[in-house]
């Protein structure tokens, strides 16, 4: 890689910068060095997560985030064999000293395939919230940026790689079939299920009508994100559970003075606080075996899935998204979306 100094980051630089490096590099990583180039660690989008996990603020020091247990070669050793031996995709290169003298990457050596992993779009939904939009139209093919929105997640799935869809249709699929066709506008291959009833976002998953081979995506058709879904995939890979769900952090202000009492004795007022959670983000992977406890013809929702799953001791992660995310469930959603699409999709729409 020419250009592999732009993705150094001194150890003492905050996350954030390191996040920025990540993004704008392209390679999904960061090199940590000190003040002599001598490399102490690698940062992944990957780390980064964990890190907003631990609540690790982005003004902490990098060096908080980073691994550093790393693999790192010499210009003479055979990266391509490393690479595969350890399943990574970058190798940084440093001298006898330790300073970072270059990075190979998995790209330079051979191309990346198109990935297979397939991709379940929920779209029967009522989107009662949104009428009258809704009354003629199905939700996700309600137009923002001049779109519908089901087409914006497609292209972003596309353009990380994904070709193979399968669209949960219902309420008014006629109109999602006929635009959407068998994908081959978009290089893509679409094939839909059809639901008589609401079945539930897992539920749905009973009527697939192949059992996936390989991890699979799942994701509710009225979001607009630019999550990286490759990261999100390599993420749940990583994690060695049978499911990740997306998670989104949500602030709540409190907004009175809350009280803490010991009986009738006032102990302290804390004037306003704000709480920070974790909610569902709607987006998720799961592994063929997780569709084993789903139940057929019933009405199973999502977290159903993830209860059950850990009912019964099977590992769930989670992946904290945090890139643009938004929700259109409601109409202040919908003009929200409008007002703040091509800032953040532009090159979809244009791709």
């Amino acid at each position: 890689m020419k250009d592999w100094q732009k993705i150094l980051v001194r150890n003492t630089a905050p996350i954030i910068d390191a996040i920025g490096i990540i993004d704008k590099g392209g390679l999904q990583i960061a090199l940590v060095v000190d003040e002599n180039n001598r490399l102490l660690g690698t940062v992944t989008d990957g780390d980064i997560r964990r890190a907003l996990l631990k609540q690790i603020q982005l003004s902490s020091p990098i060096s908080e985030a980073m691994c550093t247990n790393f693999v790192s070669a010499r210009e003479h050793e055979d990266v391509l064999a490393l690479m595969r031996q350890r399943d990574i995709m970058q190798i940084p290169l440093v001298d006898k000293n330790g300073v970072i003298t270059g990075l190979k990457s998995l790209k330079e050596v051979v191309s990346t395939p198109g990935l297979e992993n397939p991709v379940v779009l929920m779209a029967g939904g009522l989107g009662t919230r949104l009428r009258p939009l809704t009354d003629t139209c199905p939700k996700p093919m309600l137009a923002v940026g001049g779109k519908p929105i089901l087409e914006t997640i497609l292209g972003n799935f596309i353009a990380h790689g994904f070709r193979n869809f399968i669209l949960c249709v219902n309420y008014k699929s006629e109109i999602i079939k006929g635009y959407f066709g068998d994908g081959s506008r978009w290089g893509a291959r679409i094939t839909y299920v059809e639901e008589h009833k609401r079945m539930g976002t897992a539920g749905a998953l009973s009527l697939l009508p192949e059992r996936p081979t390989m991890p699979f995506f799942v994701m509710n058709g009225d979001l607009l994100t630019n999550t990286n879904f490759r990261q999100l995939l390599e993420f749940h890979k990583a994690g060695g559970g049978k499911a990740t769900m997306c998670v989104r952090e949500y602030e709540f202000q409190v907004p009175f003075g809350v009280v803490t009492t010991n009986g009738n004795a006032l102990v302290s007022i804390e004037e306003k606080p704000k709480h920070n959670f974790f909610v569902n983000a709607g987006i998720y992977v799961l592994n063929p075996e997780a569709l084993d406890v789903i139940p057929e013809d019933t009405f199973y929702d999502m977290p159903d899935l993830y209860r059950t799953l850990m009912t019964q001791n099977h590992s769930a992660t989670c992946f904290p998204i945090r890139e643009y995310w938004l929700d259109i469930g409601r109409m202040d959603d919908f003009e929200r979306a409008e007002t703040e699409y091509d800032s953040h999709f532009c090159s979809i729409q244009n791709g």
